[in-house]
């Protein structure tokens, strides 16, 4: 951290003294001396001006480079200390001849605390270097020792108390009520989008970041900083890794595998990062219920390039490639009904089937200008390109038998057929430039701002229609076209359109009599050309840590959050689009508290936040799978609230876990009907991410992922009102385990130098263990009509059932 003048002053006259001093020694001992030099840099090697260096009580310092180079007296132990603000100290302890010369390269490592001079106090926080004041940090090596099936963050993600996602198949998740919509993830600092025809985790693949590139998560679950987007549950904020020497992993496993390459140049300047996965699923969708034939291939490619041109301007490139095929071949399904009468077996026999396509490329340029230590500026330049395409024909012919207490079918009284068919293709392209800057004031002091201009090329082609072989329990919605149709939409849109947004934010850090202070506030504005719309969103942040003997810091944010509506919440159920449509907005109160405490001799941090979000002009939706259909209007207000708890530590020396609880609703009143729960109301949950090993045997890890949550409402069909759709699914019930043995390692499995296995830091094998107890979840509902007594009955649409799956990691 930067010092005042006084302080600055003052370390220039210590740094005279000192140089007389040895200078005087020198003269004293005829000459008898050795010389040190070298350079002082941060972990990504960046070089730290004025970092102090202790020899025998005597203090120098770097140059504005990093740079030192001071001579020590000869022929005796000399130990050399060197220090910095947020840095863990390092020394070094040797003798050098008369007139020997050594050279020494030190990379000091961050501190647990983030030190802030002020004056004669410091002022700390429990906090990672790059950590928002109102987040989660995340470990990137907690995301690849857990079993996953979407490759990325979303399944550590899930863990937390306050996200929510009763399916392991979508890397999309829920936040504190909200949907899949309102959360923000940045890669490097670039927004992230995700496909928009998405309706099932089976089509989605594989998510976004990638694990074995990514070096910091932070994830924050309301009431974050000006300097993040317009969304109104949660960020995500991802960065990437820059290696600083050559690295590589290779993984396989019976899903698929992924090859990731990094390095760096001998003078550190260029490094770069690449990695490839590759994933089909087959395998555990065959566990899905009813006997259907699956086809699903995934795969990316992502690049991180970094390269500084000197010591003040550094370029970065960040560019991803990701394609999905989904091919699906529905055969039969039997599910059992149970009714208040006698059991039902419906039964239904398929023809036809499903192909969908995705493909997206996201691309960036970033130019950062640091002119001098005070100044900070960055210059983003960024593409996203997505071609969707989904298509199905798939009849079903269904059958409502009576059955016994066993099961066997005694009578079959109902038939009926039913037609799905789609053709869809969407075609988006979002380009656009941001820039964004920070000043630095002093050290507890700091003023950051920013501008984004995108513009957004959207095509969309939306044909859909549904026939059934009766009536139908939905109006027919084109009775002039001589078909029966139970819902028909079919559109064609093209749209070009503008968006500008900025914010400014000031931090500030402080002593209040004997606690210490940190206060973020921002503001931050967005304009829209399609609806013509300004929203301006202000948002602040306190957190105090009082003087006391128990380690307690106390947190406090409050915002306003706009969500400007993306082409999908413009668009009707029946395809057109509405330029009335309005930005949703919320208002957050979060009050949390972070008390840090050892329990064994170990270190334990108990979290906890309590919340209340005041939701006005909402845009209601259908949810199916993950599909998201918005009625494309303002005409739903509501509110949320909730209280979620974490217990981080290490429940077993040197790795950590966390237990999580929660219990939070989230309701909608739509046209002043009454208060019905969101279609994404969490209601309660309990999930613990834990980590373990033999005592006797190290080297072999046990990982366990567990979710228990109440069950969501269970949506309503399209166009049918959800005031008559109030049941809930289903409580989603889920364990993962993953068993890891370490063949090789840089501990107690070290191999022989020289041999072929010194060229790899670790080799490991292992089985997770997919729902070890087989409990098939639900996702969501299909709606069956009996032709004859004209009742609706809803047929569940279950999840992935027990999976074996072994791989093998290569780390080199």
């Amino acid at each position: 951290m930067k010092k005042t003048t006084q302080q600055r002053t003052l370390q220039h006259s210590k740094r005279f003294l000192s140089t007389i001093s040895l200078s005087l020694l020198g003269g004293i001992l005829f000459a008898q001396t050795a010389q040190i030099n070298g350079k002082v840099v941060d972990e990504n090697r960046t070089p730290i001006s004025e970092a102090e260096i202790i020899i025998n009580d005597q203090s120098y310092f770097t140059d504005q480079n990093g740079n030192f180079k001071i001579d020590i007296p000869s022929n005796e132990s000399i130990t050399v200390t060197f220090n910095n603000n947020g840095y863990h100290s390092f020394a070094q302890t040797f003798t050098l001849k008369d007139k020997n010369k050594k050279e020494i390269f030190v990379q000091l490592v961050p501190d647990q605390t983030n030190a802030i001079q002020l004056g004669e106090a410091v002022v700390s926080f429990q906090s990672n270097k790059n950590k928002p004041l109102q987040s989660t940090v995340l470990s990137a090596s907690q995301m690849q020792q857990g079993p996953s099936l979407t490759g990325g963050v979303s399944d550590l993600l899930k863990t937390l108390p306050f996200v929510n996602s009763n399916t392991e198949l979508s890397s999309q998740y829920m936040v504190r009520g909200g949907n899949y919509d309102e959360n923000l993830i940045y890669v490097n600092g670039i927004e992230v989008y995700k496909p928009q025809l998405i309706r099932a985790g089976e089509q989605e693949g594989l998510g976004f970041v990638n694990p074995a590139m990514t070096e910091f998560i932070n994830f924050s679950a309301g009431g974050w900083e000006a300097k993040y987007g317009d969304k109104m549950s949660s960020v995500l904020d991802v960065t990437y890794k820059r290696p600083k020497k050559f690295e590589g992993q290779l993984e396989a496993s019976l899903m698929g595998g992924s090859l990731t390459l990094g390095g760096a140049s001998k003078d550190k300047k260029l490094s770069a990062i690449v990695g490839a996965r590759y994933q089909n699923r087959n395998l555990i969708l065959n566990t899905l219920k009813g006997d259907t034939n699956f086809n699903p291939e995934y795969y990316d490619v992502q690049a991180n390039i970094n390269y500084k041109l000197n010591d003040k301007w550094n370029v970065a490139f960040l560019g991803t490639m990701s394609r999905s095929r989904y091919e699906m071949f529905p055969i039969k399904r039997d599910t059992y009904i149970n009714t208040m009468d006698n059991p039902l077996l419906l039964t239904v026999h398929y023809n036809g089937k499903e192909d969908d396509k995705f493909a997206t490329e996201t691309g960036s340029l970033s130019f950062t200008y640091q002119p001098n230590s005070k100044l900070d500026l960055a210059l983003d330049v960024f593409a996203y390109h997505s071609k969707e395409r989904e298509y199905f024909d798939i009849q079903g012919s269904y059958f409502i038998s009576d059955v016994d207490k066993n099961g066997n079918v005694i009578s079959t009284n109902d038939v009926g057929s039913q037609i799905d068919h789609a053709r869809n293709n969407f075609d988006a392209l979002v380009a656009g430039i941001q820039h964004k800057g920070k000043y630095k004031i002093n050290g507890n002091n700091n003023i950051e701002w920013g501008i984004k201009f995108q513009q957004e090329d959207i095509r969309d082609l939306l044909g859909e229609w549904q026939a059934i072989d009766s009536t139908g329990y939905i109006v027919n919605q084109n009775p002039e076209n001589g078909l029966n149709l139970s819902y028909y939409v079919n559109s064609k849109n093209n749209l070009k359109t503008n968006r500008f947004s900025g914010y400014a934010q000031y931090t500030s850090k402080f002593m209040w009599n004997d606690a210490k202070v940190l206060f973020n506030a921002g503001v931050r504005a967005a304009y829209w050309d399609f609806n013509e719309e300004t929203t301006v969103s202000p948002r602040a942040q306190i957190a105090v840590k009082p003087d006391w003997e128990s380690d307690m810091l106390f947190r406090f944010s409050t915002g306003l959050y706009y969500q400007p509506p993306f082409y999908r919440e413009i668009r009707r159920l029946d395809g057109s689009l509405n330029d009335k449509v309005k930005s949703q907005q919320s208002i957050h109160f979060i009050l949390g508290n972070d008390y840090e405490f050892k329990w064994m001799d170990r270190p334990f941090k108990l979290t906890t936040e309590v919340y209340y979000k005041i939701l006005n002009d909402l845009n209601p939706y259908y949810v199916d799978n993950v599909r998201i259909r918005y009625t494309a209007d303002n005409n739903s207000k509501g509110y949320a609230y909730g209280l979620d708890m974490r217990l981080f530590g290490q429940f077993v020396p040197g790795i950590d876990s966390w237990f999580s609880a929660s219990y939070a609703r989230a309701y909608q009143n739509i046209d002043d009907k009454g208060n019905i729960p969101l279609p994404t109301d969490p209601r309660f949950k309990l999930s613990a991410f834990f980590q373990d090993y033999m005592e006797f045997l190290p080297s072999f890890k046990v990982n366990v992922n567990l979710i228990y949550a109440s069950g969501l409402p269970n949506g309503a069909p399209q166009f049918a009102d959800p005031y008559n759709y109030q049941t809930t699914l289903t409580d989603y019930k889920r364990v993962d385990i993953g068993f890891v043995k370490e063949i090789i390692n840089q501990k107690e499995l070290k191999p022989s130098k020289g041999t072929f296995w010194s060229n790899f830091k670790e080799i490991s094998i292992g089985v997770d263990v997919f729902n070890v107890f087989d409990i098939k979840n639900e996702i969501s509902n299909s709606w069956i009509r009996d032709v004859n007594s004209s009742a609706v009955y809803t047929m569940p649409n279950y999840l992935t059932g027990r999976f074996f799956n072994g791989k093998i990691n290569f780390k080199f």
